[in-house]
């Protein structure tokens, strides 16, 4: 099931996006919580991070909707997909994927896309699986600082 990410979802966000198996795969680079809390704070009030979780309301995963505008309002970008590492590898991602694009679909976007870098094979088989398509390679798209390395992403997009 998917609810808007709150407040009290601070540190699960946290752990998250700044785990060492899901971080290289996301957009911010390894920070502590009160560093982190600003970039947090402009994400719920703009409420563009989501929680995905069981009928026990137990939070597994997370994601990020990003709304494109004006003629492109039909899209939106699908970002910082992340199931807890505890909750890896029982098809959650799948069941995940499955409810973000019913959900975008019913709120009337048309395409989906993201970006997912090419060494990320588990996920890139994931979307596929759902129905993702790959639409070309963005070259040296992230730098990862800690590593002081670029790494290509693969674009991708459901279209219903």
């Amino acid at each position: 099931m998917i609810r808007i990410a709150t407040e009290g979802d601070r540190s699960f966000l946290h752990e998250l996006y700044m785990h060492s198996s899901i971080n290289p795969y996301l957009l911010y680079e390894p920070m502590d919580a009160v560093t982190f809390n600003p970039i947090l704070e402009v994400l719920l009030q703009k409420k563009l991070l989501f929680i995905y979780y069981t009928a026990h309301n137990a939070a597994i995963g997370m994601f990020k909707l990003v709304p494109h505008t004006y003629r492109s309002a039909h899209i939106v970008y699908l970002g910082g997909v992340a199931i807890h590492p505890s909750f890896a590898g029982k098809g959650f991602g799948k069941l995940m994927i499955k409810d973000v694009l019913e959900y975008a679909i019913s709120i009337g976007f048309v395409r989906i896309e993201l970006s997912v870098a090419v060494n990320n094979e588990k996920a890139i088989s994931v979307y596929k699986k759902m129905g993702f398509l790959k639409e070309g390679v963005m070259k040296k798209y992230t730098y990862l600082q800690k590593e002081n390395i670029f790494v290509d992403e693969v674009l991708m997009a459901f279209v219903k």
